[in-house]
């Protein structure tokens, strides 16, 4: 028994009868075939064609920008305030300018990489336990909140009567870099790592690790004037 279609598209009436083909008087011989097998590859095709169409998207894994860093080098630092080390000559020192600034505060800029190193130089005057309290409040009651962990490194050199603490502040922290060292009766000096740009740990890892480098090679070469 042979089926029967009919259906109508743009005013044009299409006639299956069997195996031919009725377009407006035209008459079109096919081979013969079954005609559930063909609608079943007209679909199958059909199916093909969207699959084909589709857009496979996979996503990229977040990159950063890379960072060219200059060739380690270091200078002295020595002028009028009681306390030389050295710093790299790719920094700037510039004096701290706020209206709070005392005499012995100053910044090293790093320009291109938009970070400072914030230097605050201070004698000891009976206040010494203020000073630690001072310090130990601003990281733990300041800077932790923002942070993942504070790690401790301490440093001493008992030749030239330094000590103090590097901490290295894990996280999305405002700075990621504090240390102080003192010789616990006549001097104190304190430093912090700044960037100018939104606080982040992963963007800013390279760039924290290159200036960590420096920080602990300033504490290394410290001296205090006599």
């Amino acid at each position: 028994m042979r089926k029967r279609f009919k259906f109508q598209v743009s005013g044009f009436r299409f006639q299956v009868s069997g195996f031919k083909f009725q377009v407006s008087g035209f008459k079109f011989q096919v081979p013969s075939f079954n005609i559930q097998y063909s609608i079943f590859n007209i679909q199958y095709s059909i199916l093909l064609l969207l699959m084909s169409c589709g857009q496979h998207y996979s996503p990229k894994p977040s990159g950063y920008y890379r960072i060219d860093f200059p060739e380690k080098e270091y200078q002295l630092y020595d002028c009028d305030c009681p306390v030389t080390f050295e710093y790299p000559v790719y920094g700037e020192i510039v004096p701290e300018i706020s209206r709070l600034s005392e005499p012995c505060w100053f910044n090293i800029n790093f320009p291109e990489y938009k970070g400072t190193i914030h230097l605050t130089y201070k004698e000891i005057d009976d206040n010494f336990d203020q000073f630690i309290e001072d310090n130990w409040r601003f990281i733990y009651k300041g800077l932790i909140q923002r942070a993942d962990a504070v790690n401790e490194r301490f440093y001493e050199n008992p030749d030239l009567d330094v000590y103090g603490i590097m901490y290295d502040i894990r996280g999305d922290a405002a700075s990621n870099v504090q240390f102080f060292v003192t010789d616990s009766v006549k001097n104190f000096f304190r430093g912090s790592l700044y960037f100018t740009v939104r606080p982040n740990a992963d963007s800013l890892a390279p760039v924290v690790a290159f200036f960590r480098e420096d920080i602990i090679r300033l504490l290394e070469t410290i001296e205090w004037k006599k």
